[in-house]
């Protein structure tokens, strides 16, 4: 399945990776899926608090 998601790269400590790899198996969720659950989930809780998050100009890929 196509997608348009761009993609960046983590440099995490092998701690810290061994510790999402944990919680994503976990959730049943691969490590990537699960990366991006927790950030949507943040992103939410802080527009919940905060008011929609407002980008001023447009990201430039």
């Amino acid at each position: 399945m196509a997608t348009n998601k761009r993609v960046f790269t983590l440099r995490l400590s092998d701690e810290v990776f061994d510790k999402i790899g944990a919680l994503a198996t976990n959730e049943h969720r691969s490590m990537t899926n699960y990366i991006e659950f927790v950030l949507l989930r943040h992103i939410s809780e802080v527009e919940r608090n905060s008011g929609e998050i407002i980008l001023s100009e447009p990201i430039q890929h």
